[in-house]
């Protein structure tokens, strides 16, 4: 779905990505992890091309994306949903208006949008939330009409930019479970994230980059196994939901 082969990227002097050689498979739900710095946000760019490469190829969906032409990447990006810390909603559109947007651009029949947007937001448990105002829901609410937005054109590749970081413990932990969900309806994830917590209770692949570099790649917990030693093992993903309204 996604591949990395010998990607560098440097900014001036700086270099951003080092010789970077990394995997995702379709239907993975993988988080990527790592300190301010290391890299992170430039692989997410280079994903949506936004930025190019200096070297090494990328390819998403089969398609070489470090020899795309300006004009095929809006087709990239279409298959490709992002939701992000601060959720980025249109402030003067509705809950099913910022929604509907998301289907308007991509210039998708009326018809189909009437039927589709109701649909997902009932999948993000705020369908009686159509017809209100962002800034009249909460955190955890807006955040989920930030990912009903980025998954209503079914995009292949879900893309989540520290989703939990504004939100309180139990509403972060609602949030993962519906992404959870997109994810085992085939959609693969990618989840840049600072959240030790999510990450160890999750017990996903982790992709671990430090100073341009993958330093780590395997299923488990945020930080290396050795500095887990005698430590609890990872919960179950969303042990403590039961405790948590919506947020």
């Amino acid at each position: 779905m996604i591949e990395f082969t010998n990607v560098t990227k440097r900014y001036q002097s700086i270099v951003a990505l080092d010789d970077v050689t990394v995997k995702i498979q379709k239907g993975d739900f993988v988080f990527l992890v790592g300190p301010s710095g290391a890299g992170k946000s430039t692989f997410v760019k280079l994903i949506l091309k936004e930025i190019d490469a200096d070297r090494g190829t990328i390819m998403v969906r089969g398609e070489n994306v470090t020899r795309m032409k300006a004009r095929q990447i809006p087709g990239l990006r279409r298959n490709i949903g992002i939701v992000f810390q601060d959720f980025r909603l249109l402030p003067k559109k509705t809950v099913y208006e910022n929604v509907a947007f998301a289907m308007e651009i991509i210039h998708q029949k009326r018809r189909v949008i009437r039927r589709t947007v109701p649909q997902v937001l009932g999948m993000m448990g705020i369908l009686e939330k159509a017809h209100q105002y962002p800034d009249e829901l909460s955190a955890g609410e807006q955040q989920r009409v930030a990912i009903a937005r980025a998954i209503v054109n079914k995009p292949k590749i879900l893309i989540a930019d520290e989703p939990t970081g504004n939100l309180d413990p139990d509403t972060a932990w609602e949030i993962m479970q519906l992404l959870d969900l997109i994810n085992q309806k085939g959609t693969t994830i990618l989840m840049v994230t600072h959240a030790k917590d999510i990450v160890d209770r999750m017990a996903k692949r982790v992709i671990a980059i430090e100073n341009g570099r993958i330093v780590r790649d395997e299923f488990g917990m945020y930080g290396y196994r050795q500095e887990q030693e005698g430590a609890e093992a990872p919960r179950p993903a969303f042990a403590e939901f039961r405790r948590g309204g919506r947020g």
